[in-house]
């Protein structure tokens, strides 16, 4: 099972920086979407491109940049806590889909 606390906070994505994990199987990606480090941003600044939290999955041994995009399942979460907490209770739907098919 994935955790949040074994994930980097909501605020680590604030530096431009996609997380790459696994966990049964499943292989994983979060990051701010559009990729770009706003951590010395203003607020405003911070917000004025709809940031989003994107989670992607895909299963196999290839890396994220070697699975074909048909392979990757993709899902856009608000850029906030709440967004977080969705985005880790989805890796955790779409482990368990796959392992009870």
């Amino acid at each position: 099972m994935i955790t949040e606390q074994a994930l980097y906070g909501i605020k680590h994505y604030f530096y431009g920086e996609a997380y790459y994990g696994s966990d049964e199987g499943m292989r994983f990606r979060l990051a701010r979407e559009p990729l770009r480090n706003v951590v010395f941003s203003s607020e405003e600044d911070r917000s004025s491109d709809d940031p989003k939290l994107r989670a992607e999955v895909w299963f196999g041994k290839l890396s994220y940049e070697n699975t074909p995009e048909e392979e990757i399942e993709r899902r856009d979460f608000e850029f906030d806590s709440d967004g977080y907490r969705e985005a880790v209770a989805w890796l955790n739907e779409m482990r368990s889909d796959r392992m009870f098919r």
